[in-house]
């Protein structure tokens, strides 16, 4: 495994965040356990989405996108996709509730 580090991790704590990635984190161990659940897809999102929380996910996830360049880049494709759609949406909302 490297230590290759990333060199500036930008540190956002969000309660909410936090709780969905160790929520995926465990769905992740008792999928290495039980048969019926993806272990490594569930350990894989859950790095994901605490990559910007913790230092040593992040460290993490620099080894999951070395391992596999191209599933990480359409994932992050994917979330900056989602992020601006859910933005546009929530421009229109206030629109139409005469909120700007």
């Amino acid at each position: 495994m490297s230590d290759t580090r990333p060199a500036f991790v930008p540190l956002k704590p969000r309660p909410g965040r936090k709780a969905l990635g160790w929520f995926l984190i465990v769905l992740g161990i008792l999928g290495c356990i039980l048969p019926f659940l993806q272990g490594f897809l569930f350990l894989a999102l859950g790095l994901f989405v605490l990559r910007d929380q913790y230092l040593w996910a992040a460290n993490r996830w620099t080894w999951v996108q070395g391992r596999w360049p191209g599933a990480v880049s359409r994932i992050e494709t994917t979330e900056a996709s989602l992020s601006l759609r859910f933005s546009n949406w929530g421009r229109g909302v206030r629109r139409v509730l005469g909120r700007r």
